[in-house]
């Protein structure tokens, strides 16, 4: 074990050149960051978990109660115990040759069983109050800690001079507020990763999941070799879109749709100007060439900037979904859908009569999903970006 260990924090991976571990150890004239500090925000990120449930239950659930958002999940599937054995114990999507057996079965038309098992899938979804909810708790931690993070880095030198974040690096003092920032951060993503399998499961489950990993290495990353200062400069920057997308979603639930339009705009500009020019222009452009040329390239130098450069492929990502609803909601004057949701819609409405057998007939009423529950996580059109960073 103590091999692998000693492989593992080999200074000369995770430090520059003739800088060993033994001259970042903590004195009484200055404070590194050490790797052990990180250990407190696993606790730490249950505690954020349980204050979020806390947080939904007695202040987001009645914020949501007084805005008239109802609990009502996607309208549920007529019970019939043949498929609902199927869902359960073989399939939640049946193919067309059981689709067949099972209309032949039980003499039904093979679009109403298609329709049964998208209305049990959707019914296993949250409601719209549950979304809410989510919503207003991210939203209210990403305003604090972006106002915290304003607050911090403009007192700082290298907000103004990003050069600063490398001059006399690594022998940058640890400050109790880089400190606080580091773990509050790391902390609430790593409640974000655990609660993604209890959260709404979106469509773009692996790409968020690879998001929150990301995100995570690249906080502790930064923080064990001391690229702090550049550190809170990323974190901020993100933070600033979360904002908005958190708020345009609730008032996307609330039914506020201009205000909701509005919000969405708003975050667009933001998402798309913060990740697609200030990121590439101000963090990459230190972290790939200033840091060159101020301190040298080392083995977790590249590793660190990989992990930003990816990052950039996942801004790419998300600003083209956003592009796409923003060109869609132009065509239809209002943001609509999201191409992540979460209920599944077809051509016959979901939302229509029970399902009857063939030889009964069935009216269907409007196309698509329930107005009032056909939301996913997001923005009805919603911002595609989740937590993201």
């Amino acid at each position: 074990m103590a091999g692998i260990l000693a492989w593992f924090w080999n200074e000369r991976f995770w430090l520059p050149h003739n800088v060993t571990w033994a001259d970042l150890k903590n004195t009484d004239e200055a404070t590194f960051p050490q790797a052990e500090d990180l250990y407190v925000a696993c606790p730490l990120a249950f505690c954020i978990f349980m204050i979020r449930l806390v947080f939904e239950r007695f202040i987001a659930r009645p914020c949501a109660l007084g805005l008239k958002i109802q609990a009502n999940g996607p309208q549920k599937a007529q019970p019939n115990a043949i498929l609902e054995k199927v869902f359960t114990a073989i399939t939640k999507h049946p193919d067309e040759k059981r689709l067949e057996g099972l209309s032949k079965q039980l003499d039904w038309d093979v679009r109403t069983i298609q329709r049964w098992f998208r209305q049990r899938r959707n019914q296993e979804k949250p409601s719209t109050l549950a979304r809410f909810c989510e919503s207003m708790w991210r939203f209210t931690f990403y305003l604090y800690i972006f106002i915290y993070g304003v607050r911090f880095l403009k007192k700082t030198t290298w907000l103004w001079n990003t050069r600063e974040c490398w001059y006399n690096y690594p022998y940058q003092p640890l400050t109790v507020d880089i400190h606080y920032y580091y773990i509050l951060e790391l902390s609430f993503y790593l409640s974000l990763l655990f609660s993604q399998f209890t959260d709404i499961r979106r469509k773009d489950f692996l790409i968020m999941f690879l998001h929150h990993l990301a995100t995570i290495t690249l906080i502790t990353f930064s923080y064990v070799n001391n690229m702090a200062r550049v550190g809170t400069l990323v974190m901020c920057l993100h933070d600033a879109a979360d904002v908005l997308m958190e708020v345009a979603k609730m008032a996307n639930y609330a039914k506020c749709q201009r205000l909701c339009n509005l919000l969405f705009v708003m975050f667009a500009m933001v998402f798309i100007s913060s990740r697609l020019g200030v990121y590439p222009v101000w963090i990459l452009n230190t972290t790939l060439f200033e840091s060159w040329e101020i301190v040298g390239p080392y083995p977790s130098w590249w590793v660190f900037n990989l992990l930003l450069i990816l990052l950039q492929f996942l801004h790419s990502f998300w600003s083209y979904l956003i592009v796409k609803i923003a060109c869609r909601a132009i065509s239809r004057g209002k943001v609509s859908k999201d191409d992540r949701s979460d209920i599944e819609s077809s051509s016959d409405e979901d939302n229509g009569p029970p399902p009857a057998p063939v030889q009964k007939h069935y009216n269907s009423t409007t196309n698509g999903t329930n107005k009032a529950h056909g939301t996913n996580g997001y923005l009805s059109a919603g911002a595609p970006c989740p937590d993201e960073h």
